[in-house]
């Protein structure tokens, strides 16, 4: 959420940057806040000084009285009932239109930063760095799936009668892995310098609201039935909340941590052959960075925190490249995002394993979060990363691990997470395939 102190005064930065974004349809909305602002201000100005005026005849009644004067006293009390009948409707009035003013500064966007290549869609997402050599072998890489349930790994189709489309059973050597993977994670963080956390797996309405846009939460969150809850998509929104109307002491910044948590998605909308098995699916798990610091701080926690992503997976060995998101493919509250795209052998192509985000002050404004120092108080700046979300990432895993027999090596980065085993090797029955 912007500062509507830009509406006031530059109205036209606001329009121009959501022609960048290509969101013409919210452009009347520019207009629709700074009047209905004006109103409120006038509202406000009136009111104030109604009370002046009241607190003045509030004394001047008190002086009458105490010379006998009651009859001219009775007079001025009638005139002090009749403002607060006024006050009283002036203040209904600021409530309402504040409650409006704020609804439409929601989907207003947040100003993307000047670096930021314009673009429709992700179609235009602009390539930035390769990072390990993209390697197609010689021989055949199946489809995830059929390497995971030829490791007897993978049940989707008891995940199906029990849950339905887009959950999962892992199993064996597979889920050890997977657990591997967010347990090196954690510690490869925790090396790094992050505090650990382990958050609540549900938040209340206030903060959904507070950390993504309207559109995204009708997408992806799913909410419990009878109860202020949801279900978070990612630990940054829990994580994020956790300072929900805190004053912050700047000496204190920044705050950098590292959490771990199940993730609930819907996944609204239908997807393509690429996107069955393991790739789009509704539970999954995460380990996440998030920092909460000083706007002039920002940027450079913006870079550090996608470079750790990129060094998370090459110490696996898995090849990446970094992908600049485009004016149009940036969600409303981001400032600036880039993509950790994993290389997929099978189809000769990269495809998204992670996304980190600047938000600049955009959650702190709708969550209240401010930092106080010797000049004043100030919206701290709030980013998030990904370091690794399977099961998608296995599917980046298992396609460069994969040897010719059908085993799968195990990078020397996991094998203390995997009792020292060096490789995976395909089951020679499906005892536990029901």
């Amino acid at each position: 959420m912007i500062d509507i102190k830009l509406i006031r005064e530059n109205p036209e930065v606001v329009k121009e940057n959501i022609k960048k974004k290509f969101q013409e349809s919210k452009l009347e909305l520019v207009d629709e806040v700074k009047k209905l602002d004006e109103e409120f201000r006038a509202a406000k100005t009136k009111g104030d000084a109604m009370r002046a005026e009241r607190n003045v005849k509030s004394k001047e009644i008190g002086n009458l009285m105490r010379q006998g004067l009651k009859e001219e006293a009775a007079k001025i009390k009638d005139e002090v009932t009749s403002l607060g009948d006024e006050m009283a409707r002036l203040e209904e009035l600021e409530k309402e239109l504040e409650q409006k003013i704020k609804k439409i500064m929601m989907v207003i966007p947040n100003i993307i930063d000047e670096s930021v290549p314009l673009g429709k869609d992700d179609s235009e997402n602009v390539e930035i760095e390769r990072y390990g050599e993209p390697v197609v072998p010689d021989y055949e890489i199946p489809y995830h799936t059929d390497i995971l349930e030829a490791l007897d790994g993978l049940d989707l189709d008891s995940a199906r009668r029990t849950s339905g489309n887009g959950f999962y059973y892992l199993m064996g050597d597979v889920a050890r892995l997977h657990s591997a993977i967010l347990a090196y994670a954690r510690d490869f963080m925790i090396d790094r310098g992050f505090t650990y956390f382990i958050p609540p797996f549900m938040i209340h309405s206030e903060v959904v609201t507070g950390v993504m846009s309207f559109d995204e939460m009708e997408n992806m969150m799913y909410k419990i039935e009878g109860e202020d809850l949801y279900l978070i998509g990612t630990s940054e929104h829990s994580m994020i909340g956790r300072f929900y109307g805190k004053l912050l002491d700047e000496e204190k910044l920044p705050y950098t941590m590292t959490s771990y948590s199940p993730c609930f998605r819907k996944e609204v909308g239908a997807h393509g052959l690429e996107e069955r098995g393991l790739y789009r699916v509704h539970q999954f798990e995460k380990q996440e960075m998030v920092v909460v610091c000083k706007p002039e701080d920002s940027m450079y926690w913006y870079e550090q925190l996608w470079k750790n992503s990129v060094d998370y997976f090459r110490s696996l060995d898995i090849p990446v490249r970094t992908l600049e998101c485009c004016s149009g493919d940036l969600a409303d509250l981001k400032v600036k995002s880039v993509d950790v795209e994993a290389w997929s052998p099978r189809q000769k192509k990269y495809f998204e394993v992670g996304s980190c985000s600047n938000l600049g002050d955009a959650q702190a404004r709708r969550l209240g979060i401010r930092v106080k120092n010797k000049e004043g108080k100030y919206y701290a700046h709030t980013l998030n990363n990904t370091v690794v979300a399977p099961p998608r990432m296995l599917i980046a895993f298992f396609e460069n691990n994969l040897l010719e027999d059908g085993s799968v090596k195990i990078p020397a980065a996991l094998q203390p997470y995997m009792g020292g085993k060096t490789v995976i090797t395909p089951a020679k029955d499906k005892k536990n395939m029901f």
